[in-house]
């Protein structure tokens, strides 16, 4: 299992002023309610998300846009969606019948995650407008390491709080290439059922078709610095 999606000690996250908060939060931010399948029947149910009826016949996929909530921003937007899907397989998209940019509410601030899979539908999360995310726990290797493939850098401004900060080119790509593939993977997963399998199939999935399939590292590199060379006359 991807340490970035084993549940991990509670930590309290900061605002962008680095205020702590008083929401307990998680390092995992993918899967904010894994087991919607497998839940105790007897515990009362709250449902994460709005819920959208998969449909028998399907022409498309719709998008449905929320205010991102104060605070917050939708880093990607519908069209560039659009256009990221347009790059897979038109089978991979089959099964999908809406792509959600959800509100960020008081109560989700207390489970964060950059995105869902629920049913036919795929939820993008917004991010803090600042670009900026703090914790009070460090980073495990995996999750510092998978936000650096995408751009994110990581300081420690203070002791005890660690910072993780966006370009708004990185955080696209973060989204676009990780978290988009992503969700889509546990669409399309229709063989496991266990929490590890179906994270270790949507890590794979995500990596070969977003992550491999947009040019790896060697895409992301930083561009060498042209140096301009002044000649005497």
């Amino acid at each position: 299992m991807s340490t970035h999606h084993r549940l991990q000690n509670i930590a309290l996250r900061h605002s962008k002023t680095a205020r702590a908060q008083a929401s307990p939060v998680r390092w995992s931010r993918r899967a904010r309610r894994p087991q919607l399948a497998t839940r105790n029947v007897r515990e009362p149910f709250a449902p994460p998300e709005d819920w959208y009826e998969p449909r028998d016949a399907r022409n498309g996929y719709r998008i449905v846009v929320q205010q991102p909530g104060e605070g917050y921003i939708h880093v990607v937007t519908p069209e560039q969606v659009r256009q990221r899907l347009a790059m897979l397989p038109a089978e991979f998209l089959t099964g999908l019948d809406v792509v959600q940019f959800s509100r960020m509410t008081r109560k989700k601030q207390s489970f964060p995650c950059y995105g869902m899979q629920w049913g036919s539908t795929l939820y993008l999360y917004p991010l803090e407008e600042s670009l900026e995310e703090w914790f009070t726990v460090p980073p495990r290797p995996e999750v510092l390491n998978e936000a650096r493939m995408y751009g994110g850098v990581w300081d420690q401004p203070n002791p005890g709080s660690w910072r993780l900060t966006w370009s708004r080119p990185a955080i696209e790509d973060f989204y676009l290439n990780n978290i988009l593939i992503h969700e889509l993977g546990h669409l399309l997963d229709d063989r496991n059922s266990g929490y590890v399998d179906r994270e270790r199939y949507a890590e794979w999935f995500a990596i070969k078709y977003g992550y491999q399939a947009s040019g790896g590292a060697a895409a992301r590199r930083p561009k060498a610095e042209v140096r301009r060379r002044h000649h005497a006359k």
